[in-house]
């Protein structure tokens, strides 16, 4: 998938179809001049359903088409015969997708289960034929219900990504070469900050032909939280990550005070982010001989593990990924 086809963010029209029309029919025969009513029931207007889909990485089939609109339904007729409920619409959308009131903010739901289906409108019900309202008072009522009006709004859709491990960093701390060395993506990579704009996904093969999904994710810089840089554009899709994984250069003026920025910028967006697994790695280690690393391991981040990786000499990645993997498990 190219950068520009990922889509995590979309504003949509939607549109629930109205309740069929009751009958008020009368009864009619050859032989009978008056009989009594036998008007059916409306049916239901079209509902307006979300469905997860396991398949889908992005947003950007909704990009194009942002106004769902379901039918009516159709009206009731003689011999108590109801109306054609009509067909539903469904928007497939990405397991990690979230579906927030335009007007409002509010979450209203969120998907991650595959072919989970949520109703975001419901259709109108079908107003009641004559034959509903007979009595032995009234046994001729030449009246019945219109149908229910839809329901319509604006909504926001969100995704988070549904990944195992989430990478955090500062731009060009190597996330991006980090991904495409343990998985088959193919992030843009190149030697200045944020080349990454959109999220990458990428399936790392473990033992045994075990999976786990990591995703690099737009660099973080101080003031992120308040929505500089890439913000919170980058900030959401952390939120359900079971591991965060903090990837600082080892070419940094200052690891401890990098690792603080970036956990402080994390606590300001959510502070529940703090409680998740986290793991430093500090990256681009084939610059540095022992003496150099022995240096760095007397004062690094306090509470945290940490491992040196390089990505493009690949030192220590298995050990990354047995890391990784006993965290997840």
């Amino acid at each position: 998938m190219t950068e520009g086809n990922f889509v995590d963010y979309i504003k949509i029209y939607a549109s629930s179809g109205k309740g069929g029309q009751g009958s008020a029919h009368l009864h009619r025969e050859k032989f009978i001049l008056k009989g009594g009513p036998d008007g059916g029931d409306g049916g239901r207007g079209g509902h307006i359903i979300l469905r997860g889909d396991k398949n889908m990485w992005t947003l950007f089939h909704l990009k194009f088409k942002r106004h769902f609109r379901a039918e009516g339904g159709g009206a009731g007729s003689k011999s108590r015969s109801s109306g054609a409920d009509a067909e539903d619409i469904y928007i497939p959308v990405p397991l990690g997708t979230i579906v927030r009131d335009a007007d409002t903010n509010e979450v209203l739901h969120e998907i991650t289960e595959n072919n989970q289906e949520i109703i975001l409108l419901e259709g109108g019900k079908g107003g009641l034929g004559n034959w509903n309202f007979r009595t032995s008072t009234n046994q001729t009522p030449r009246y019945a219900q219109p149908g229910i009006d839809g329901q319509d709004g604006w909504y926001r859709v969100e995704l988070k990504l549904l990944a195992d491990v989430g990478l955090v960093g500062f731009p060009n701390a190597g996330k991006s070469t980090l991904l495409s060395v343990l998985t088959a993506a193919k992030p843009k990579i190149a030697d200045y900050a944020f080349t990454t704009l959109k999220p990458n996904l990428g399936i790392v093969e473990y033992r045994n032909q075990s999976t786990f999904v990591i995703a690099d994710i737009p660099g973080i810089i101080e003031g992120a939280a308040e929505g500089k840089g890439l913000g919170h554009r980058f900030l959401r899709h952390i939120e359900r990550n079971s591991v965060l994984l903090f990837l600082i250069a080892a070419d940094s003026d200052d690891i401890n005070k990098e690792y603080e920025i970036l956990l402080n910028e994390l606590k300001k967006h959510n502070p529940e982010l703090l409680d998740k697994d986290r793991l430093l790695a500090i990256s681009k280690t084939d610059m540095l001989d022992d003496e150099l690393i022995a240096e760095i391991k007397t004062d690094l981040p306090k509470g945290i593990e940490t491992m040196f990786i390089s990505s493009v000499a690949e030192i220590g990645l298995q050990e990354l990924k047995d890391k990784l993997w006993k965290i997840l498990n």
